[in-house]
């Protein structure tokens, strides 16, 4: 089997007979996916960012480009700053029926709820959120039967009908099959029609190192339902392999007849207990039908390509330089995106960021990110202070975030571990722009020891020449899921902390595990 390749959403196809897991790196967890003629179309959670409901398309299930957010408007998704963290928006599922997209979602904020949008083209606009307010669950799922009923199924696991159109229930809901007996957390449900029976699949045993995948059918899809005598039918709890926390699915059938499955899973790294710092990312594996069952394949860092030709679909660039007239769709915030906070045309070529919370810390915070898909990588950004501060962070909440602030005539590192706040660097600067640079920089092949961390983070400002003056080295291990806990990863940006701040340009560039930065490097004194 090949070394497995660095994965983003738009890799260059496959040569050699295998593609690389994830599809999708970073932070794209609870995928659903959907089918239209050759188009495939899929969905994730978003949590506490702005915009939400990430939207993706490929042609062929593996290389994948993201083509806008359902949710983009104030008016669709209200996340007030009383939103925790990795609170938000929860696990759509994403379904083409009677020629429209239909995605229903859950939002756990302060009133938020269940909702459906809809749209005739994926790409946008979305309709405005229907309310189901007869969902009391999260992770819903719609199927419809050939009598033209929609069924809405969700965690619990419990189903009632629904009247999509106007977020009408009709009945009462009614238990289902919920998993093996004493399973914890039954949820992530998706209803299919294959044959003559209706499946339930569904998630048990936490989004931790305990999910596993498990199904069950019936010949109606109100039941009963039988379980399958082989389920769980994908877990990866008890094994070391590479790729961890394997649930939450969806099943899709190709154009030529073939079955797949889309899942979430992680990557942890370092020692023990093993940390995952990238987030929940989607992940992609074979399915073959036996005795009426689906049977799932390995799910591995290198996979065996599908038979059908590869699809490479533009990357997303490397540099954004703030030319263009809007943000491009990867582009997150934290909660909300007021218009008075931000701008592309107070200074042309530049984003201009105005300060709201005073630091990383506050829910309010004026940050435009991406998130982190690479076990390695190098960010940097030209930054004009202009009187304020700001700068580049790499936040997990608002408890956990690592950052390189310009202002004020100098340039400090910080660094915000739970309750703990820290400076671990200042240096002054001349007046005007700065460049300032983070590098991530994963272990080598084979570097391992009990308490080895899963990655480091590296901390500078860049000279003209491309001479990086390195201000601090940071454990990457506070910056994880199992440090930090909740459902989120690493998201990497610009902020400001005080008044207005300018930015140049900023560039995300994927580097190979245990390399550092492309110019000659000196160690602040």
């Amino acid at each position: 089997m090949a070394r497995p390749r660095a994965a983003t959403a738009g890799a260059s196809g496959w040569t050699d007979g295998t593609f690389a897991n994830p599809v999708i790196a970073g932070m794209h967890p609870d995928p659903s996916v959907c089918r239209v003629g050759d188009d495939y179309y899929l969905a994730c959670s978003s949590f506490e960012y702005f915009p939400g409901v990430p939207l993706f398309h490929s042609r062929d299930l593996v290389h994948w480009a993201q083509i806008g957010n359902v949710l983009d408007r104030p008016g669709q998704l209200d996340l007030p700053p009383t939103t925790p963290p990795s609170a938000g928006v929860y696990a759509p599922t994403l379904r083409h029926h009677d020629g429209r997209f239909w995605l229903i979602v859950t939002n756990v904020a302060d009133g938020g709820g269940t909702f459906i949008c809809t749209a005739t083209d994926p790409a946008g606009a979305w309709s405005d959120p229907v309310r189901v307010p007869g969902i009391v669950g999260i992770d819903p799922d719609l199927a419809w039967d050939d009598e033209g009923n929609c069924w809405c199924t969700y965690a619990g696991i419990e189903q009632v009908r629904i009247d999509p159109r106007t977020g009408e229930t009709i009945g009462r809901p009614h238990r289902l099959w919920s998993g093996a007996p004493g399973a914890q957390a039954p949820e992530a449900p998706h209803l299919y029609r294959v044959g003559d029976h209706w499946y339930l699949l569904i998630a048990e045993g936490g989004t931790e190192r305990g999910h596993a995948v498990s199904i069950a059918r019936a010949t109606a899809p109100d039941g009963p339902y039988e379980p399958c005598p082989a389920n769980p039918v994908l877990t990866h709890r008890g094994t070391n392999r590479p790729i961890q926390n394997t649930g939450h699915a969806d099943l899709v059938e190709a154009a030529d007849g073939s079955w797949w499955m889309v899942l979430l899973g992680v990557r942890p790294g370092g020692g023990t207990p093993g940390w995952h710092v990238l987030g929940r990312e989607t992940f992609l594996a074979p399915v073959t039908w036996t005795d009426g069952w689906p049977v799932v394949g390995a799910v591995t860092p290198a996979m065996t390509a599908p038979s059908w030709p590869a699809h490479p679909l533009p990357a997303p660039p490397v540099r954004d330089d703030f030319d263009a007239d809007r943000l491009g769709p990867r582009w997150l915030s934290v909660r909300s995106r007021p218009a008075d906070s931000w701008s592309l045309t107070e200074r042309p070529g530049w984003l201009t960021l105005r300060a709201r919370g005073a630091s990383l810390d506050a829910p309010d915070v004026t940050f435009v990110g991406r998130r982190q898909q690479h076990l390695s990588c190098r960010v940097r950004a030209r930054v004009d202070p202009a009187g304020g501060r700001g700068g580049l962070a790499v936040r997990l909440d608002e408890r956990h975030h690592y950052d390189i602030e310009a202002g004020d005539g100098a340039v400090r590192v910080d660094a915000r571990l739970g309750s703990v706040l820290s400076t671990l660097a200042v240096r002054p600067v001349p007046a005007g722009p700065v460049s300032l640079l983070i590098e991530v920089l994963g272990p080598s092949p084979g570097d391992w020891y009990a308490g080895k961390e899963p990655d480091l983070l590296r901390f500078g400002v860049e000279q003209a020449d491309g001479t990086v003056t390195v201000l601090a080295e940071l454990d990457g291990r506070y910056l994880s899921t199992e440090v930090a806990g909740g459902f989120t990863g690493r998201v990497i940006g610009m902020y400001a902390a005080t008044g207005t701040v300018h930015f140049d340009w900023l560039d995300y560039e994927p580097r190979n595990p245990g390399t550092g930065s492309g110019g000659d490097t000196v160690l602040a004194p």
